[in-house]
């Protein structure tokens, strides 16, 4: 045995080894040493280099050559490479340290090469890192965990990236070899990439970004603002693709969210003359959608912004829906809404990406504000039937149909439906009865609409109503047969009936009052008779309030202007004398009145009242038409001459009353502008009547399933039931469970007197 006193050998020595172990370690000793000195395999015989390992592996010594190879190993790594790495600290380092990772992972695949046979007898049968593993294990605790080093590595990297956030050209390059060097020495782990490097990283960058949000907010517009973080996240993200480990890109996005939008997302939303409120009112969608896109990225980001944008949107809805805007016409009231809801509907689809949390914030506004005027059901139905009308400009097929569907969305938001029923039945009569319907396919498309959003109970009597309509054609037709056929006389009336089901119209059951003239009481009396002969059992009552008619009129008073020119008649038939002859069309109450005016010139307010018997209120509107309403249908003149009628005033014929239009329609005062305060309290009144029959027969169904029920739950349920047509309050169920009590329809437990039960 050679008696050199080398430390490998010495080891050797005293592990008893063979001479032939020995001199094959010797061989295998040197051939490590040149492929860590010069980084190649020139010169080495591969065969012969297996063949030593093999000899060493076969005679039990797979052990001591594993651990020889780690002292060669770090020997090299500790007194060459680790000193050439820490003189180049200040000069070169990333490029030196780079270089050297790069020469040992070269030198250890030879180096597992030439030990081929040792992974594969002796370290499969073990625990032990095999010997490409064991050389980056060493190199990471020689070199990489080295104090100096670890810590100048990372200060280098993140000096470097913070260098390129403030704009400078980096060498991505090192930095990529290098994070890619410290994700393979922590083998099938992250750990080696994490310590040394990611999470220092994450932490300065959070401080970068910290300082860089509160410096960009006081000088930056939320606009430009938004677009920095935007520039800032795909930087961010471009170095991870270039640079780092692909895992990292998520957790250095979520820092820079964190530090610049999360942490300041009221401050950005709510910037004056560049916030969320100033893009909507500037309607600057591109802008909103950034902002959105931005936010949805932090948690609560989307709530923050509908934070910001439902007072404003409340605010514009109730400046439109305020109490004090009875002034206001209903129909561009309604409109106003609608275009308010068009305005943010585009806003919802075009910049927020209909998002839930922002159609159920915007649909939440709506029926806030809508709900905040108590005629919004009144003002609703009167737009519909506005749209319904005939003579309505521009209204073509389609566009009706895209009214009527925002119509319904209005609907929806609405808390009283039954006060809307209520309305659309009244306005669906006045457009039936008069004939002024568009058709009856917008009429039957708006009503199929309802059904769909409300139930076939909803619409059951609008459909009757139409049901009606078209019976009362037939019936009509049968009786002109019938006068035809008996030649009865209706004195010149050209009489049509309509016959209207008590339980489908919006009939009175206390009918007003009305002498109607001798004539069309006759003609009426004579289909009455017809009827009944065909219906038995059945019974005929005028509604006078809800009936029409066409008067032939003759004006003989000569027409002049101020200036003594003639006045243009238009339409108007003239014949001698300059007499015109109009047809006015006016309701059964104009009609009672102008017929009087056949037997006297003058009439006083109470002499028409006693005459005609119409009650004073409907006697009021009619004779406020008739004499103050619009030039071109003043067909009476008053005396005095103001709005206010009063039982002394005169009326007499407008003799100068001239038209351009032959047919001329008399307007009931202030019908396009809803209700007077007066009616508004019937209705509300009569609301409030089947509201109470509507909670009764609920509490009645409800008790006669559950048998008995706590006050509270019987309330809640009743609540569930009916919110579809409208909210009762608690109180008013009290009510209705003490008046069914009363009734012996339930009573209360004797042991809890807040307990029901249902009286079989």
């Amino acid at each position: 045995m050679d008696s050199k006193p080398d430390f490998h050998m010495y080891f050797f020595v005293h592990l008893a080894m063979d001479e032939r172990c020995v001199n094959a370690w010797d061989i295998l000793r040197t051939a490590i040493q040149e492929i860590q000195t010069h980084k190649n395999n020139n010169g080495l015989i591969f065969d012969d280099l297996y063949r030593n390992t093999y000899t060493i592996v076969r005679y039990k010594h797979g052990e001591k050559l594993f651990a020889g190879l780690e002292e060669v190993v770090t020997e090299h790594l500790v007194n060459k490479v680790r000193e050439d790495i820490l003189n180049s600290i200040n000069n070169n380092f990333l490029h030196t340290l780079v270089q050297a990772w790069n020469d040992h992972t070269t030198a250890m695949v030879l180096i597992k090469d030439i030990l081929m046979y040792l992974d594969k007898v002796f370290l499969e049968q073990g625990n032990n890192h095999n010997v490409y593993n064991l050389g980056l294990s060493i190199f990471k605790v020689q070199v990489i965990n080295y104090n100096v080093i670890q810590d100048h590595l990372r200060v280098t990297l993140l000096d470097m990236i913070l260098r390129e956030r403030r704009g400078e050209a980096m060498d991505r390059g090192s930095i990529r070899n290098t994070c890619q060097m410290l994700k393979v020495l922590g083998l099938e782990s992250r750990s080696v990439y994490e310590e040394c490097f990611e999470i220092p990283f994450l932490m300065t960058s959070e401080e970068f970004y910290q300082l860089e949000s509160q410096s960009l907010l006081p000088e930056c517009s939320a606009i430009i603002y938004i677009k920095k973080v935007e520039a800032r996240i795909q930087e961010e993200v471009d170095r991870v693709t270039h640079c780092l480990d692909q895992m990292t890109e998520e957790l250095i996005v979520k820092v820079v969210e964190n530090e610049m939008i999360y942490k300041h997302m009221k401050t950005i939303v709510e910037m004056e003359d560049s916030g969320l409120v100033h893009m909507l009112k500037n309607g600057l969608m591109e802008e909103m959608g950034d902002m959105f896109n931005m936010f949805s990225r932090v948690p609560d980001g989307r709530k923050t912004m509908c934070d910001c944008l439902s007072p404003y949107l409340r605010e514009q809805g109730k400046a439109i829906m305020s109490e004090d805007c009875k002034s206001k016409n209903p129909v561009e009231l309604i409109q106003g809404l609608l275009d308010l809801k068009t305005k943010f509907d585009t806003f919802l689809f075009g910049s927020f990406n209909n998002d839930k949390i922002f159609k159920q914030t915007i649909a939440g506004d709506f029926e806030f504000f809508l709900n905040l005027n108590s005629r919004s059901p009144e003002y609703l139905s009167l737009f519909i039937d506005d749209k319904l009308k005939k003579g309505v400009k521009g209204s073509a097929e389609q566009e009706l149909e895209s009214i009527f569907d925002k119509s319904v969305v209005l609907f929806r938001f609405l808390q009283e439906k039954d006060v809307f029923e209520r309305y659309y039945r009244q306005h669906l009569a006045r457009r039936l009865l008069s004939n002024r319907s568009v058709s009856d396919d917008p009429e039957k498309s708006m009503l199929l609409r309802l059904k769909t959003e409300c139930g076939c109970q909803f619409t059951s009597k609008l459909e009757g109503m139409f049901r009606d309509m078209c019976v009362s054609v037939t019936t009509m037709d049968e009786f002109r047969q019938h006068i035809q056929s008996t030649s009865t006389s209706l004195s010149g009336v050209d009489l049509t009936v309509r016959v209207l089901t008590t339980g489908f119209w919006p009939v009175q059951l206390a009918t007003p009052r009305c002498n109607i003239h001798s004539s069309p009481r006759h003609a009426f009396e004579v289909f009455r008779m017809f009827y009944l002969a065909k219906h038995s059992g059945r019974r005929l009552t005028l509604q006078h309030h809800m009936g029409s008619a066409d008067l032939n009129a003759i004006f003989y008073g000569v027409v002049k202007k101020e200036d003594g020119s003639d006045v243009d008649v238009g339409g108007a038939q003239v014949t001698g004398n300059n007499t015109r002859k109009h047809i006015l069309q006016v309701s059964t109450f104009h009609m009672t009145i102008l017929m009087l005016f056949n037997n006297r010139d003058k009439w006083t307010f109470e002499e028409i009242q006693q005459e005609s018997d119409i009650p004073e209120r409907e006697l009021v509107r009619a004779l406020q038409s008739l004499a103050c309403g619009k030039q071109s249908q003043r067909v009476l003149i008053k005396e005095p001459r103001s709005k206010d009628v009063d039982k002394d005033h005169e009326f007499i014929v407008n003799d100068q009353f001239a038209s351009k239009l032959h047919r001329v329609k008399i307007l009931t005062v202030a019908s396009k502008h809803g209700e007077t305060d007066v009616e508004l309290r019937e209705t509300r009144h009569k609301v409030d009547d089947d509201r109470k029959h509507e909670i009764e027969a609920a509490i009645v169904r409800i008790m006669k399933s559950r048998k008995k029920m706590h006050h509270n739950v019987l309330v809640a349920e009743v609540t569930q039931q009916l919110k579809g047509r409208f909210q009762p309050s608690p109180v008013f169920i009290k009510t209705r469970i003490e008046g069914l009590i009363e009734r012996e329809y339930m009573e209360r437990t004797p042991e809890d007197l807040r307990v029901y039960n249902y009286v079989l």
